[in-house]
């Protein structure tokens, strides 16, 4: 897993243009923070428990947003979500989730080269086969001892990649 802390100067990402930005669990609580670091993504992706059907207007300010239901998201502007969502973004075949306990489909059969998901807001880089497997954690309140954090993803090569950035320790 690798983390950054300063979004300015991350290692190895590619320019701002290139990168998708991706939140989860926000649970009402749209940071500061997580609006500055997404500044300049391409893309904003978020897995879901939003909390507050305003935040995906103002993340849209920043980038094009895909956004998915997850489990708080109550309400008719939540049922107008899907559960979940398939993407191509920067050639790269991605499947959100909510929570990855609920996939039932095969990721790797149907060619998929990343899955994202939330809810457990344990941040998780998984890249140890195909597909990646992302988890940003939660840029919402905190809970328990977990940062706040969000992701980045982007396409090196022919494959994906992603770095951890972490908004509050």
């Amino acid at each position: 897993m690798t983390y950054s802390d300063d979004p300015a100067q991350p290692t190895g990402l590619p320019p701002l243009g290139k990168r998708i930005g991706v939140i989860s669990d926000t649970h009402g609580l749209l940071r500061p923070e997580a609006l500055d670091a997404l500044k300049g993504v391409r893309h904003i992706l978020h897995a879901g428990d939003i909390g507050d059907p305003e935040h995906l207007e103002t993340l849209a300010r920043i980038a094009p947003v895909t956004a998915i239901r997850g489990n708080i998201d109550r309400g008719d502007w939540a049922d107008a979500l899907p559960e979940t969502a398939s993407i191509t973004l920067c050639g790269l075949r991605i499947y959100m989730i909510h929570n990855c306990k609920d996939l039932r489909a095969n990721p790797e059969a149907e060619g998929v080269d990343v899955v994202i998901s939330g809810h457990s807001h344990k941040p998780r880089i998984e890249a140890s086969g195909s597909p990646l497997w992302l988890n940003p954690g939660a840029a919402g309140p905190r809970r328990f001892r977990l940062p706040i954090s969000l992701a980045f993803l982007w396409k090196d090569v022919d494959r994906p990649r992603a770095i951890i950035h972490t908004l509050l320790a």
